[in-house]
């Protein structure tokens, strides 16, 4: 059977704070009920038209917000949700068709890796030893007896927040700081993506299959994306692609390369086109791996300085979903 495996980031998909709340800029909530309802409409519509048969998805403010959207998909949807959102309240899920089990929560980085900088040092935590925004994994049964184990993550962004919760700096200093501590974390982050895929591959990528999705906040060839291959060599597009090796039961491969052949991007950063949404499958899943593509053609573009600008699409980032033989 052909199956539609996707990730997207559906951004600050949070409902809005309870009548006579006072606003709180640090808290992911929806202006109002009536931009929250139209949000889950434009994100049923796209979901509903690409058809997926798992989504994992970034930046669910709720198990609420979550059941809201899946009441408005055709047919019977099964959902999980990560118990560790980031400070603002958003965190990763899965909405399937299949049934969800051996459900895993995953935050604290993994043994012999340290804690790491994410503040100047004169602020309270400034070290942290946990993703940032926990990652989930779960196993599927696409067909009797034929499981299917994938992880979900959203990685430490790019965008920078200095003390305060400030967007913008004028102190070229503190930026450049900012920016290591930003990359400290993802590093940190892709590490214990890393390993989580290592308990779920078990050494036997050949024959088992395992998929990790997320928003990865950087490019296919970016450092930290790359700690999430395993063994070097052989990703698509290399010379050793096409040759076997010990690595192959180790290793994932992005299908980042299938998507930038035909133009594909998940983002607009700055007016540049990102690709920065990933699927990665194990090797027992290259021969089943049909095609990969991105959803949606217009996105709004993304700044620094006013990284949740308001917009008309259903989210700034567009979903990416492959189609594999189960």
């Amino acid at each position: 059977m052909s199956a539609i495996i996707g990730t997207w980031n559906l951004e600050n998909f949070c409902r809005p704070l309870p009548a006579g709340s006072p606003p709180n800029p640090n808290k992911c909530a929806a202006k109002d009920q009536a931009t929250y309802d139209a949000k889950v409409e434009a994100l049923a519509g796209v979901i509903t038209e690409i058809a997926p048969d798992l989504l994992g998805v970034q930046e669910v403010g709720s198990q609420e917000a979550l059941d809201d959207l899946v009441a408005k998909l055709p047919g019977t949807w099964h959902t999980a949700l990560s118990d560790h959102p980031d400070p603002r309240g958003i965190r990763v899920g899965v909405i399937s068709r299949w049934p969800l089990t051996n459900i895993q929560q995953r935050t604290a980085f993994p043994a012999h890796l340290k804690a790491v900088q994410v503040e100047d040092e004169n602020i309270p935590n400034s070290e942290t030893g946990e993703m940032g925004r926990g990652a989930l994994a779960v196993t599927v049964e696409p067909t009797p007896g034929h499981t299917l184990d994938v992880a979900v993550c959203h990685l430490k962004s790019k965008l920078l927040t200095f003390p305060g919760n400030q967007h913008a700096t004028h102190d070229e200093g503190l930026r450049a700081r900012y920016a290591a501590y930003a990359l400290f974390r993802r590093g940190a982050e892709a590490v214990t993506m890393r390993d989580l895929a290592d308990q779920l591959l078990q050494g036997d990528g050949t024959n088992r299959d395992v998929i990790v999705l997320g928003d990865l906040n950087d490019g296919w060839q970016a450092a930290t994306t790359q700690i999430l291959y395993g063994p070097p060599g052989s990703q698509m597009g290399t010379g050793g692609f096409e040759h076997p090796d010990q690595g192959d039961a180790k290793r994932l491969w992005n299908l980042a390369p299938k998507i930038l052949e035909q133009g594909g991007f998940s983002r607009i950063f700055e007016g540049q086109h990102e690709l920065i949404d990933h699927i990665l499958i194990s090797h027992a899943l290259l021969a089943k791996f049909q095609e990969v593509s991105t959803g949606l053609d217009k996105l709004p573009t993304v700044t620094e300085a006013h990284p949740a600008a308001p917009h008309d699409k259903p989210s700034d980032h567009s979903p990416v979903v492959a189609k594999i033989n189960l």
